[in-house]
């Protein structure tokens, strides 16, 4: 993967009134990655996002996106990047065919007919494409907005939780092609709420607040996070949540069908208190490799105790 640098920018700052949206943004995603934006609702993800495409202006800050000053020269930068919102935006009342032939329009794209024939191939909607958009599933809703956003063909793809509402399938469908592009040289930055999609990720960052807390590959983040997890299984089921939660080194405890994963980030603390519990209880306990998500639930928890702090 190269280490050339389609975005880069330091210290991006944007306001709404009194709301201080995004805080200090510095991120660097290289050319060809894949790289993934999570954090909470409200957490930022979208303001940041369309301060990189173009669409919002900073209010402090610098840096450029695919080489273009994210400040300056935004019409070249969205001449360059393909957006796709976390709502469905284009026509309902057009066909798919049809929509694809406006966005080619609106690009001033030469020879529209073939460009659009070779959208409809390029993302299997050919059979389709007489058929109106406000009649397609969420699936292939998702499929046709990636088209629009790949007509012009763009260097860089900025996706808003492009797979949310759709089914597991389409989610899968929708990754294998997010993976393809890179492979060709797309640069790719998604923002998700999934951890099996974080995870396809080749490095992530998290926002909370208007604030990066952390960022690098999912293995970076986990052992940035320094947790210890522990499974407990068998005992008393019922009781051992509320039981497991006051013990000294116990952060948080998450039930998984009959098991029930424990993290805390005193390593040795915790160890005793579940050595001890298995003892007191009957339990069987095991240490286990903290996971994405672990992660990611002690930074939401980090973020909010700073939030009351």
């Amino acid at each position: 993967m190269s280490e050339a640098l389609d975005i880069d920018v330091v210290g991006l700052n944007k306001h709404f009134g009194s709301r201080h949206a995004v805080r200090d943004l510095s991120l660097q995603v290289r050319r060809g990655e894949i790289f993934g934006f999570l954090g909470p609702n409200g957490s930022g993800k979208t303001t940041s996002i369309r301060m990189l495409c173009g669409l919002l202006k900073p209010d402090s800050g610098h840096g450029t996106c695919l080489g273009h000053d994210v400040i300056r020269e935004t019409a070249s930068i969205k001449r360059e990047a393909g957006y796709m919102t976390q709502r469905f935006s284009l026509w309902e009342d057009l066909t798919i065919a049809e929509n694809l032939d406006f966005v080619a329009r609106m690009y001033g794209l030469a020879r529209r007919r073939a460009v659009v024939c070779a959208a409809l191939d390029e993302l299997g909607l050919g059979a389709h494409r007489g058929q109106l958009a406000g009649t397609l599933s969420g699936g292939w809703k998702q499929r046709l907005a990636l088209a629009a956003c790949l007509i012009h063909r763009p260097r860089l793809l900025l996706l808003d939780e492009p797979t949310a509402g759709v089914d597991p399938k389409a989610r899968r469908d929708f990754w294998d092609e997010i993976h393809r592009l890179a492979a060709e040289g797309i640069t790719v930055l998604v923002s998700t709420h999934y951890m099996d999609e974080a995870e396809r990720c080749h490095r992530l960052a998290y926002i909370a607040d208007g604030r990066l807390l952390a960022s690098g590959s999912a293995d970076e983040v986990v052992a940035g996070q320094r947790l210890s997890a522990w499974s407990v299984t068998g005992g008393d089921g019922a009781r051992a949540p509320q039981l497991l939660a006051q013990l000294p080194g116990v952060a948080r405890v998450t039930p998984f069908g009959n098991t029930l994963h424990v993290t805390g980030r005193d390593a040795p603390l915790l160890a005793r208190s579940m050595h001890a519990f298995a003892a007191a209880s009957g339990s069987r306990v095991a240490a286990i490799a903290p996971t994405l998500e672990d992660a990611f639930i002690s930074l939401m928890d980090r973020a909010a105790d700073d939030g009351r702090g």
